[in-house]
């Protein structure tokens, strides 16, 4: 009885310290910048960005290297989420992102689309792309059986030279 009531006074000490040096560690690392731990020179956490009705949402990061004038090189990842629980005999659909990327005139141009089935998960993607003055993205729901995207939100500005 004795040593389980020690060992059960153990395991909470351990458990008290571990939980008083967390916040430590965490503070510490919120101070640090992030490009410590990259080899970016700037990089960012961008979303979450959803659809219409809020069906499927997506969050990441994005990282660059370079400046545009030299050419830069441009790292985006993220989780891509379903969030739509409708069968598709109810309606239900998939969850879509896509990007454009555009140069210093804003000639924007597709560079990366992705869609997910799966409620409620979610998959992971990314992709990489150089001389980029600014990305945006869009979340959408895709149809799979018509190959159809609707339900887009709104165009959102992920990265841009200009406010760096």
């Amino acid at each position: 009885m004795m040593k389980k009531l020690a060992t059960g006074f153990l395991a909470v000490a351990a458990t008290g310290t571990l939980a008083l040096s967390l916040p430590a560690t965490s503070a510490a690392a919120s101070t640090s910048s992030s490009s410590s731990t990259t080899a970016s020179d700037w990089d960012d956490y961008w979303g979450p960005y959803y659809a219409k009705h809020g069906l499927a949402k997506a969050v990441g990061w994005i990282g660059v290297e370079g400046d545009y004038e030299d050419g830069n090189s441009v790292h985006v990842k993220g989780r891509l989420y379903d969030l739509d629980n409708r069968t598709y005999k109810q309606g239900g659909k998939c969850a879509y992102v896509k990007f454009q990327a555009a140069d210093d005139e804003y000639n924007w141009h597709h560079v990366y689309a992705r869609y997910y089935c799966g409620y409620p998960g979610y998959k992971t993607f990314q992709f990489h792309e150089d001389d980029v003055y600014a990305v945006r993205a869009k979340v959408c729901q895709y149809n799979p059986h018509t190959h159809k995207v609707s339900k887009c939100g709104q165009w959102w500005d992920v990265y841009d030279a200009e406010e760096v």
